[in-house]
């Protein structure tokens, strides 16, 4: 060992014994003072300047700039009510999502064919509905269900927007089909499977595109927040969330609305808040007074499953509306007074 390193450990040991000698010291002070209280008539329990004193040790300690690291305060999240008071707004070609309108997101649950897709998105239009749903890469829990037509899915949704005017929402499963998918549609969806798949977040937020994010499976409400916020953290404002039913013990219905996370989200953060009705409930018959729970709790949108003729879809073949169910939802909303 050199001079140095004797010197040091020399040091050490001697600061380790004044330690001690202190703490001794301390000791029978302490003994020295109780028995003063007891002479003096003091309760035993009055405090001997203990909290003050491991304050100032702590204040000495801590007192190298270096070494008294102050722990980070909890970051003031983009999505926050705290970082931006006021609504976020979204305005995409002719529909605006988030303000004094309420937005109804309506299609099939996967594109099967251009005279599919035209004649729902014909019955949406004369209806005044503005915003299209059809899924093209479907991420199915079979491995042997349909997976959805791909790049001509999105190929067959442009075409009809452009002919009928529709506003285009389509989900993507991966990084790799973020450039192929903007060529296409208006919005990206990311789907309850990918909300914890973050690179396909940080992807998303870098593309400045509009973005509808679902709630996870079996995600809390503060998972779904921090998932949002990998979106804005990325650069992207423009982010939408849809609460589309959470996994729990009840069979009765496909998923569990969760109906309490709509007013949290709306106090929580300033994005616009959507429920998926269809796969929230999967009943057909209970998707009416749910939507109408969603909008008086201040869901800005409703999202619904529109096909021609849901006996003979390829997926979700039992919870997606015919156009004559589909009219009739409409109009049971319109009647109720709370949609706008």
């Amino acid at each position: 060992m050199n001079d140095k390193w004797q010197q040091l450990i020399m040091q050490w040991d001697g600061i380790n014994q004044q330690l001690l000698d202190l703490m001794n010291e301390r000791a029978r002070m302490a003994t020295e003072i109780m028995q003063e209280k007891q002479k003096q008539g003091i309760a035993k329990d009055t405090p001997v300047g203990n909290q003050q004193l491991l304050s100032e040790l702590a204040a000495h300690t801590f007192a190298n700039p270096k070494a008294n690291k102050e722990a980070p305060a909890e970051r003031q999240l983009l999505v926050s009510r705290q970082y931006k008071s006021e609504d976020t707004i979204i305005q995409v070609k002719h529909a605006e999502i988030g303000g004094s309108s309420h937005t109804i997101v309506a299609g099939p649950c996967a594109i099967e064919s251009r005279e599919q897709l035209l004649t729902v998105a014909t019955t949406m239009k004369n209806a005044g509905i503005n915003v299209l749903r059809g899924g093209a890469f479907k991420p199915r829990t079979s491995p042997y269900d349909f997976q959805g037509l791909g790049e001509e899915g999105l190929k067959i949704m442009k075409e009809v927007a452009d002919e009928t005017g529709m506003v285009t929402i389509s989900e993507i499963m991966s990084p790799a089909q973020i450039d192929t998918a903007a060529r296409y549609i208006d919005i990206f969806q990311i789907g309850a499977r990918n909300m914890h798949n973050f690179d396909l977040l940080r992807a998303v937020g870098q593309t400045q595109k509009p973005v509808l994010l679902k709630r996870g499976l079996s995600a809390t409400i503060e998972e779904f927040i921090y998932a949002a916020e990998y979106l804005l953290a990325s650069g992207n404002s423009q982010v939408m969330l849809i609460e589309r039913g959470i996994r729990t013990y009840e069979k009765w219905t496909r998923n569990t609305l969760d109906i309490s996370a709509v007013p949290i989200l709306k106090q929580e953060t300033h994005l616009p808040v959507l429920v998926d009705v269809t796969h929230s409930t999967g009943r057909k018959e209970i998707m009416l007074p749910c939507a109408k729970a969603a909008l008086a709790a201040g869901a800005d949108g409703i999202m619904i499953e529109v096909h021609p003729n849901p006996q003979v879809a390829l997926s979700d073949a039992k919870q997606q509306l015919n156009i004559n169910e589909f009219n009739t939802f409409l109009q049971g909303l319109r009647d109720s007074g709370l949609y706008r």
